[in-house]
């Protein structure tokens, strides 16, 4: 099992603010791992607290329920307007799943953020009681596998031609980038290993250089 890393980001102090999602899923764990990895670590809620950050991540949750909560706060067309105007942005498991250009299965009404030229399948790995640990090789992450924890999690079915892979699983893409993008199907956040969140971290430092 990788060492947890509980260190600081090697770019600096918390010079960027980093908002996570604030609406459902693992909120708490997410903004430990952003302080940890060097960010300023902010819940988002609304619209104006969006507004105040450099970065987001969406956690993971339920994509759905996210989907629905993001439509009654005001936030889901803010969130597409700044996932299109440049925003850094990482989505683990849920998160993936609304950074998504396109869900493969769908639930009725079910809306994403989108940003990312893949199509996922939601619940892919299973159900809750098929949930598993891997270890993951993730390209641009230094210092051997990442523990990745899949829960009820996603796999990219396809991408587009910008879209880089990361990780792959089982033959899946478990992890993806596009530009200012991030997305895993599994959720670093569970782990005390900081790396996956200080990569992010400094794709958000290298935007607003």
């Amino acid at each position: 099992m990788t060492t947890p890393d509980i260190g600081g980001a090697t770019g600096g102090g918390a010079d960027v603010t980093v908002g996570v999602l604030a609406l459902q899923g693992d909120v708490r764990e997410h903004l430990a791992a952003l302080t940890a990895a060097g960010a300023e670590a902010r819940p988002v809620r609304r619209p104006e607290e969006l507004a105040e950050a450099d970065g987001l991540v969406i956690p993971g949750g339920e994509s759905t329920t996210i989907s629905k909560l993001a439509t009654a706060f005001g936030l889901l067309e803010p969130l597409r307007e700044r996932v299109r105007s440049g925003m850094p942005a990482y989505g683990s498991c849920a998160g993936m799943i609304m950074l998504a250009d396109k869900i493969l299965d769908p639930r009725a009404g079910q809306e994403t953020i989108g940003g990312i030229d893949m199509i996922v399948r939601r619940n892919a790995f299973g159900r809750q009681n098929e949930s598993f640990e891997a270890a993951v090789e993730v390209a641009g992450v230094e210092g051997g596998p990442v523990e990745g924890v899949f829960i009820r999690a996603p796999w990219v079915e396809s991408t587009g031609a910008e879209v880089e892979e990361l990780a792959v699983v089982d033959g899946r893409a478990v992890a993806v980038r596009q530009g200012r993008l991030l997305a895993t199907a599994f959720h670093p956040e569970l782990t005390g290993d900081h790396r996956v969140h200080r990569l992010f971290v400094d794709m958000v430092r290298a935007s607003v250089m």
